[in-house]
C-alpha cells in the first residue's frame, strides 16, 4: 500500500474497516462499479441480495488479489486455470467447480464459484487489506442495466450501502464487464461471455 496515492490509501483503509465489521461498500473494480462485502460473511452477502432485490439462486462472483488464494476457495484448482489467467489480456472471471470457504449463499447447488483476480489498483489493494475474498456484483437493482460509469448508479443503490468509495467517480469512459469462462472438474473449458 506504500506506493498508493494518499486518497487511495485512505479509501482502502476505510473500506476495509467497514467490510471487516460486516458492512457493504460501493467500489470501483477492474470492470464495472461493484457492490462488495466479505465473501465469507453470510449476513453481509444477504444484505447485497436485498439491496439488489436479487434472487439467491443467482450467485455472485468474488475478487481476489493473487492466484495464490485459489486453492483455499475450491477443492482442486483445474491445472488449466493458471494458463488461462496468465494468457488473459483483459479481466477474466473463471467459474470453478467445487467451491468452498465462502458464505453458503454464494455457492449454488452444484457448488460452482466465480472468481476474478483483479489487477486494478484500488480493488487489488482492498483485497490485500481485508485478507478474505471480496464479493463483486454489478451496482444495480436486479433486472436493470449494469451501470458502466459511476454517474449511472442509482441513488437507491448509493443510499443502501455503508460506504461509497470516493475515487474514480469522475471517469466517463464506459467500463466493460469481464470475459467469463467455466471450467469443469477435468479441465473442460466453456466460454460463457467473451
Amino acid at each position: 500500500m506504500e506506493s498508493l496515492p494518499k486518497d487511495y490509501k485512505d479509501a482502502v483503509r476505510k473500506a476495509a474497516e467497514i467490510i471487516k465489521k460486516g458492512g457493504v461498500i460501493l467500489y470501483p473494480t477492474d470492470t464495472i462499479w461493484g457492490l462488495g462485502c466479505d465473501a465469507t460473511n453470510e449476513q453481509a452477502v444477504q444484505r447485497i441480495y436485498q439491496i439488489k432485490k436479487r434472487a439467491e439462486s443467482k450467485s455472485m462472483l468474488i475478487l481476489i488479489d493473487t492466484d495464490a488464494k485459489l486453492p483455499g476457495l475450491m477443492e482442486e484448482v483445474p491445472f488449466i486455470a493458471y494458463d488461462l489467467i496468465d494468457a488473459a489480456i483483459k479481466p477474466l472471471t473463471i467459474i470453478y467447480p467445487k467451491g468452498r470457504n465462502v458464505a453458503p449463499s454464494l455457492l449454488p447447488e452444484e457448488r460452482t464459484i466465480g472468481i476474478r483476480i483483479t489487477q486494478e489498483t484500488f480493488s487489488q489493494a482492498l483485497c490485500k487489506a481485508i485478507r478474505v475474498p471480496l464479493v463483486s456484483t454489478s451496482a444495480n437493482i436486479s433486472g436493470d442495466p449494469s451501470p458502466t460509469t459511476f454517474s449511472e448508479i442509482s441513488d437507491e443503490i448509493k443510499e443502501a450501502v455503508d460506504y461509497v468509495v470516493p475515487i474514480r467517480q469522475q471517469e466517463t469512459e464506459p467500463a466493460k464487464a469481464s470475459e467469463i469462462i467455466a471450467l469443469g472438474i477435468h479441465g473442460e473449458v466453456k466460454i460463457i461471455r467473451s
